[in-house]
């Protein structure tokens, strides 16, 4: 999964499949998602991916939810603090958009 998740390609296989129009394909994608974005090590090319591509993903999370009771709490728990985080990239000054 390590090396998985430093592939800029696999994150934007994750990225299209968050779009597909069924909603269990987006869910099972965010979770993968999910790990590119907390990996505390991103390659500088999946960190460029994200933030050129933040208004995009935060739009296409916030739309995302599960409903289904507990499981939902915890999902959109873990969807706020990616969203968090891909704000976070998206102002940093060292990344060259």
């Amino acid at each position: 999964m390590k090396r998985y998740i430093l592939e800029v390609r696999h994150l934007k296989v994750m990225m299209t499949l968050l779009t597909d129009s069924s909603k269990n394909i987006q869910i099972s994608a965010f979770h993968i998602f999910k790990v590119f974005v907390a990996n505390p090590n991103k390659p500088r090319e999946v960190k460029l991916i994200l933030a050129k591509n933040h208004e995009r993903l935060l739009e296409l999370l916030q739309n995302l939810s599960v409903g289904k009771g507990s499981e939902d709490e915890q999902f959109e728990e873990e969807k706020e603090l990616i969203m968090k985080e891909i704000q976070r990239l998206s102002s940093l000054p060292i990344l060259d958009r």
